[in-house]
């Protein structure tokens, strides 16, 4: 069942708690919960959002907000997998797209290591073979995504129904977590009240997470 807006957010579909004591949504509850989701082999993961919660955690972990990593994969599955999280999580040590372009922008230790460490628990999302791909997997998909489809014109419901067909057949896995809660990419940003109840979802850069996070405290 997909996570809503102002309804109970769902657990967090980890496979395995790689960093931190084993934890989870209903085990947080009393506290304002922040899910951080990112991929290994994401840059932008890297120089926004995880500084971003990382920032959070720091200024806020006394006030009652915890802070939660997800290391999901919707691409590049042969560089988002546990194994690189591990070696992430163990050294600092970066790889792919994130090396490179933290390379550039000068902001790695020697050994392509991050010049930070993650403080909070991170979990790796659970990943199952896709399968064949079938009419029902495509709609599901779309409305999952896009509720209003069924008011487009029929020819922009069969042209994206098509684009969204070639796409999931370059899928090999799919992330539970990342999909339950109908994110659009990473990093992404999952925000839980107090009593457990999801109360906003965000991709990319959001400048306005902070203010959300002041305001679920205060509530």
């Amino acid at each position: 069942m997909a996570a809503r807006i102002g309804e109970k957010a769902p657990n967090l579909a980890v496979s395995q708690w790689m960093q931190g004591r084993p934890t989870n949504i209903d085990q947080e509850r009393g506290n304002v919960i922040l899910v951080e989701v990112f991929q290994v082999n994401c840059p932008g993961c890297f120089t926004h959002g995880i500084p971003q919660a990382l920032n959070l955690h720091l200024k806020y972990y006394s006030s009652g907000l915890r802070v939660l990593g997800v290391a999901t994969a919707f691409e590049d599955y042969d560089k988002n997998t546990s194994d690189n999280l591990k070696l992430l999580l163990t050294t600092g040590e970066v790889i792919g797209e994130t090396r490179k372009v933290l390379s550039e922008y000068g902001r790695l230790q020697p050994g392509y290591k991050l010049s930070y460490k993650i403080p909070f628990p991170v979990g790796m999302d659970t990943l199952l073979k896709f399968g064949p791909l079938t009419h029902d997997k495509v709609m599901d998909f779309i409305e999952a995504n896009l509720p209003d489809f069924r008011s487009y014109t029929e020819k922009d419901r069969e042209s994206l129904y098509d684009r969204v067909k070639q796409y999931l057949k370059l899928k090999q896995f799919s992330a539970r977590t990342f999909e339950e809660y109908s994110l659009r990419g990473t990093p992404s940003a999952i925000l839980v009240d107090r009593d457990g109840i999801l109360r906003q979802t965000t991709f990319g850069s959001n400048g306005f997470l902070e203010d959300t996070v002041k305001q679920l405290l205060n509530e």
